[in-house]
């Protein structure tokens, strides 16, 4: 269900500070008629820490809503919070979600036997299909593949969502989880690396401003178009590189305002993004093709 390139969507938000429901509405038809394979509504990508229960749900509702089954739609309903976490999962299956995505606990540090804990009550707790989200530049704690071959073995546990950029790790869990493990890639630059070392697709920044040449990037990948997929690639790590100039999302909501796509606020402590982040921004958009 959920492979190829998944966009980590932004929230757009107005000047005020305000989600944008007719902004976000729109930019996802634009994902959808560009090419996109799968919806990821507030991840971090997607302000999803600031945001308020009752907009990360209004959110995820409205994803729904416009995908209108035509792609998948994993919803983001991860918390260092159990029953936090399995609050959102409820709701996203209520709304018609087809996944949700867990990040792993941050801040409260718990081992490994912690993480599974907390994932089995959120795969007992709501019977949807659940994508481990494992970032440990965010989270601090890094779940091992030995834990996750036990997670996997829950039949609501389907996929991990990897944010590590270690090219060995998809190999290992294949190993252990099986390849029908769902392995999304959670880093633009690692895309098609990971995917030959096991992966499924790319959950991906960069398709925020980019959908039809990620689409494109993944689709000449599966069919054996390696050379293709590799010119994309090649193409677009200038503007992977713009994306993390400064912490994400600061960088890809200002790039998707030079295209229209919402403004570029953020919500604080997100500061808006430096003059220098700007230029290289543009500069990256402009040698990719993404502005006139």
């Amino acid at each position: 269900m959920f492979t190829g390139s998944l966009v980590a969507l932004i929230t757009p938000m107005r000047p005020d500070g305000a989600v944008d429901e007719d902004a976000f509405a729109q930019f996802v038809e634009w994902q959808i008629a560009q090419g996109t394979h799968g919806l990821v509504p507030v991840g971090t990508t997607g302000e999803s820490p600031t945001l308020s229960h009752d907009e990360h749900k209004r959110v995820v509702e409205i994803a729904i809503e416009v995908a209108a089954k035509r792609v998948p739609v994993m919803a983001g309903a991860g918390s260092n919070s159990t029953a936090e976490a399995v609050e959102l999962a409820r709701h996203a299956k209520q709304a018609g979600a087809d996944g949700v995505l867990v990040v792993t606990p941050y801040y409260n540090k718990p081992t490994q036997e912690g993480m599974f804990l907390h994932f089995s009550a959120i795969a007992d707790a709501v019977d949807i299909p659940l994508v481990i989200y494992n970032i440990p530049a965010r989270s601090v704690v890094d779940m091992s593949v030995d834990t996750m071959a036990r997670l996997a073995k829950h039949k609501n546990i389907v996929g991990v969502k990897d944010a590590t950029a270690n090219l060995t790790r998809p190999l290992h869990t294949t190993a252990t989880c099986g390849p029908n493990f769902t392995q999304l890639s959670g880093e633009d630059h690692t895309a098609l690396a990971f995917m030959a070392s096991g992966g499924h697709g790319c959950i991906s920044v960069t398709a925020n401003i980019a959908p039809a040449l990620c689409s494109a990037m993944h689709t000449a990948w599966t069919e054996g178009r390696i050379a293709d997929a590799m010119q994309i690639q090649q193409r677009l790590t200038p503007v992977h590189d713009a994306m993390f100039a400064e912490t994400s999302p600061g960088p890809v909501k200002y790039a998707a305002s030079l295209l229209g796509r919402g403004s570029d606020h953020c919500r604080l402590p997100l500061a808006p993004v430096a003059e220098a982040t700007k230029a290289k921004v543009r500069a990256a958009m402009t040698q990719a093709g993404l502005l006139n």
